[in-house]
């Protein structure tokens, strides 16, 4: 009885140490290049394919995908059996919605549109319980803290959550270099689509203003980190038809998108079908010239 109680409370004094693979900031300054997908669809299953095919992180995303709170636990859950990094994309830049993802224990979280320095603190803020900030605190029975399990939670949390703000204005890039300075911006990822749509080319990211307006953001970005003391932001963002993950890799990205589920299933089934109905057409027409 008294080796089971001894047992038990060496356990429950152990604090849980999270594996490098789920660690992107260590994995970030060890040099690597972190590539992913985003989760669109909130199936934990195809979050659990995601992981085992291998990618480094996954972004479950409450921004445009259809999912809250309650659907985004179970592709964490997933994403953790497959041992596989999990970001969470929040609708939009509030404590409230930061408080809650990150209560489930991303390793990740991302938030869209900001657009300054100021949007940026705040969104920092929101992710560092008092008094460094103002993330409202239930850490002691949360899923973050492995319900309580990890005594270690509050001393290791800030190391082992990546911090991400999106530029995806012109604005935003205006002032990209401001952000990338703020204190505990991991990265900054620069978002394509909606930047070329503030800048009146929706339908054409790939136009030659909106790729040098971005080529201004990720100067800004990459030129934040040329201090070597250990402040800025990694540059993140999205592949594109015209611009791939090794084009990307080469401009120094050190966090790339490469696509998402959904857009991968449908083109997946688009061609499936199509083969099928192209072999009936050859065979329709093999059979007319018989």
């Amino acid at each position: 009885m008294g080796a089971t109680t001894e047992a038990v409370s060496a356990a429950s004094a152990t604090t849980i140490t999270r594996p490098l693979l789920t660690n992107l900031k260590a994995r970030l300054r060890n040099g690597e290049t972190l590539y992913g997908i985003f989760l669109l669809s909130f199936s934990p299953t195809l979050a659990e394919i995601s992981g085992f095919a291998g990618y480094d992180f996954v972004v479950v995303d409450m921004e445009h995908g259809h999912g809250g709170i309650s659907e985004a636990l179970p592709c964490l859950q997933a994403l953790a059996a497959a041992n596989t990094a999990a970001i969470i994309r929040v609708p939009e830049n509030s404590e409230a919605w930061a408080k809650k993802a990150l209560d489930l224990g991303p390793n990740g979280i991302m938030f869209p549109m900001i657009d300054s320095a100021k949007a940026a603190k705040a969104a920092v803020s929101s992710c560092i319980f008092p008094p460094a900030g103002v993330r409202g605190s239930a850490h002691s029975v949360v899923r973050a803290s492995r319900y309580g399990i990890d005594e270690g939670y509050l001393a290791n949390y800030v190391d082992e959550l990546l911090i991400i703000c999106q530029v995806e204005t012109v604005e935003g890039v205006k002032n990209a270099d401001a952000m990338a300075a703020v204190d505990g911006v991991d990265c900054v990822l620069i978002g394509p689509n909606d930047l070329s749509a503030s800048m009146g080319y929706l339908s054409d990211p790939g136009n030659k203003k909106v790729k040098d307006v971005l080529n201004e953001a990720e100067r800004k970005v990459l030129e934040s980190k040329k201090e070597g003391n250990g402040a800025g932001a990694y540059l993140g963002g999205f592949t594109m038809p015209h611009d791939s993950a090794q084009n990307m890799r080469s401009r120094g990205y050190n966090v790339v998108v490469g696509s998402v589920d959904i857009a991968l299933y449908r083109s997946a089934v688009v061609e499936d079908v199509k083969r099928f109905k192209t072999s009936l057409v050859k065979e329709d027409n093999a059979h007319g010239k018989e």
